[in-house]
């Protein structure tokens, strides 16, 4: 089971598997230990294990690199694109933001533009023919090395300073901020707080990871509409426009609809061929939204 304690966190799954697998015995280089007896390896990844569960993690994006956990079979497997020799080069064209964690606001500001306590500001425009702000910006957290304030044999603490403007982003006041991943045994945790320091601003922080379940144990089936999804607490979904920027309305997930994950566990290729699925992610979009 994986854990997510966090004031706000995304796990972004992908249709389609790519790279290698990847094993922990597979990264031979042995790390550094350092006084606390946590270790550090030397491609500059920091290693936090626990029972049944091994982690790499990185400074840029505050990042989850790899984590390996057995398969039903008992075999060790690397669950988390991204960020290594097999599959960061191809998942990063993909997704630029991936297992980092985004700028201040992680959705969408429309017209880059926003208005606090009378104040209009203007952030930078990087989505949508450069209309919208996503994820803080081009220069968001997710593209920066944070600071490692603290880590041990079993958890890390990222910290981040960013100052009044967001360093051209156009973001108002400072802000500090911390993430912390966490190790217990077969569990992974996370943490993110964010403290504006000198004025109000606009913060909603997330975690973007790209999660391969099965760790590719099965390379004849690529796709991930096989894999079964239950949240038992998604009644709701945010309502977008027609450039998926969110409205402000909470939509329900009637029992039976293509938006139903709470009921039961469904495959995600279950509704697949379904017309509702046309535009149920935003304009001339099929598939499903936030």
């Amino acid at each position: 089971m994986i854990v997510l304690t966090t004031l706000a966190a995304v796990a972004l799954l992908p249709l389609l598997v790519l790279g290698q697998s990847a094993t922990l015995s597979s990264y031979a280089a042995l790390p550094t230990i350092v006084g606390n007896g946590s270790a550090v390896r030397p491609d500059g990844k920091y290693v936090l294990s626990s029972e049944g569960i091994t982690g790499y993690f990185i400074p840029y994006g505050a990042s989850i690199s790899n984590l390996f956990i057995q398969d039903v079979h008992g075999v060790e497997r690397d669950i988390v694109l991204g960020f290594d020799n097999a599959t960061y080069y191809s998942e990063s064209r993909l997704h630029p933001h991936l297992n980092g964690v985004p700028g201040r606001y992680a959705n969408r500001i429309k017209n880059s533009t926003s208005e606090i306590d009378g104040v209009t500001y203007h952030t930078d425009p990087n989505d949508n023919n450069k209309n919208d702000t996503l994820h803080g910006g081009s220069n968001g957290w997710d593209y920066r090395n944070w600071t490692v304030e603290a880590h041990t044999t079993d958890s890390i603490t990222f910290s981040l300073v960013d100052p009044d403007g967001s360093l051209g982003m156009g973001f108002p006041g400072e802000v500090l901020a911390y993430v912390t991943y966490t190790l217990t045994p077969y569990q992974w945790h996370l943490r993110m707080t964010a403290l504006s320091t000198t004025k109000k601003t606009p913060i909603m922080l997330s975690s973007h990871t790209y999660w391969n379940l099965d760790g590719f144990q099965n390379p004849t089936t690529p796709l991930a509409l096989n894999y079964s999804l239950f949240l038992p607490f998604a009644g709701l979904r945010t309502e977008i426009d027609n450039i998926e920027v969110p409205t402000g309305n909470l939509l329900g997930n009637k029992k039976g609809s293509v938006n139903d994950w709470w009921s039961a566990p469904k495959q995600l290729g279950a509704n697949i061929t379904s017309p509702d699925l046309l535009g149920n992610c935003g304009f001339n979009c099929t598939g499903y939204g936030p």
